[in-house]
């Protein structure tokens, strides 16, 4: 069977591994990204073609999203399925993020996926037929220090996500989280600092300096010493969108189960203080306290 596919984030990391395995199929496909990125696509070896259209797409943007969706409907019947892809990550301190910077991390990786499943849910429920995979994250799962707002965005996502998956599974609608942890890319490169965080790593005075300091390089080298690929993660999500019956939540790398099974087996006081003792260079956090002996 053909299905129209609509792909957000489509011009880079997960989001071009993607569109790659989508393109050697047989779907339809609207691969999407912010207009300033849609020549990446055809510097990858992408070309528009009968089955395969290049769209500018803003997330954020109501216009564009109505706009996308509208041309499915119109030329392919409506979209079969939808990958929420698109997604920014900003790191910062609680402290650190200002009243914009919070509604952009969440625009992004929260409200704008759900405006999209809120379009292609009629035409869904008019098939009884249909999925959805939103792209979440181990930070869905679990928080670090100095990433608060994206994992709120993907706390938000996962919550969201959950209760469509009951909300529409009378109509025979398909609903999956697919939950990476670390992947070996230079994608933290792209992280964004807030203001007040980016002032923060800039000076050692400044109280939470030391975790900018030691988180950044952290996640940097777990993710250059993962073995998952955005290959590897890409050909999850193709698995999923062609099983029968794909579940609610799918670990896409080797460490997100071992996340999952740690969080769910571990007494939550336990987990914290394990959690928080394994943090780099703890001990040189804020202020001498016996809470950080």
């Amino acid at each position: 069977m053909t299905n129209t596919v609509l792909l957000t984030g489509a011009s880079s990391g997960l989001g071009l591994a993607i569109a790659r395995l989508l393109c050697r199929g047989v779907d339809r496909l609207i691969l999407t990204a912010r207009e300033s990125s849609l020549p990446r696509l055809e510097a990858a070896g992408i070309q528009a073609s009968e089955r395969v259209r290049l769209r500018a797409l803003d997330v954020t943007q109501s216009s564009q999203r109505r706009a996308v969706v509208a041309e499915a409907e119109a030329d392919w019947g409506g979209v079969d399925v939808l990958i929420n892809n698109a997604a920014v990550t900003y790191r910062a301190v609680v402290e650190h993020v200002n009243e914009a910077e919070r509604l952009a991390q969440m625009d992004v990786n929260f409200l704008s996926p759900m405006h999209l499943m809120r379009l292609v849910l009629p035409g869904m429920r008019a098939k009884r037929a249909g999925r959805i995979i939103n792209i979440s994250s181990v930070g869905g799962m679990m928080a670090m220090p100095t990433m608060s707002i994206y994992s709120a965005s993907k706390f938000a996502l996962e919550g969201v996500s959950e209760a469509l998956w009951y909300e529409v599974r009378p109509w025979g609608i398909k609903v999956t989280l697919v939950e990476p942890g670390f992947i070996h890319s230079r994608s933290f490169a792209n992280t964004r600092y807030t203001v007040d965080g980016q002032d923060s790593m800039l000076h050692a005075d400044d109280p939470y300096h030391a975790h900018y300091e030691n988180m950044a390089p952290f996640i940097a080298r777990t993710m250059m010493r993962s073995w998952a690929t955005p290959e590897s993660v890409a050909r999850k999500v193709v698995r999923v969108m062609r099983a029968k019956r794909p579940p609610l939540r799918v670990g896409a790398t080797l460490d997100a189960p071992m996340f999952s099974l740690f969080r769910r087996l571990t007494p939550q006081r336990l987990y914290n203080a394990l959690l928080f003792r394994m943090l780099p260079n703890v001990r040189r956090w804020g202020p001498p306290s016996p809470d950080h002996s």
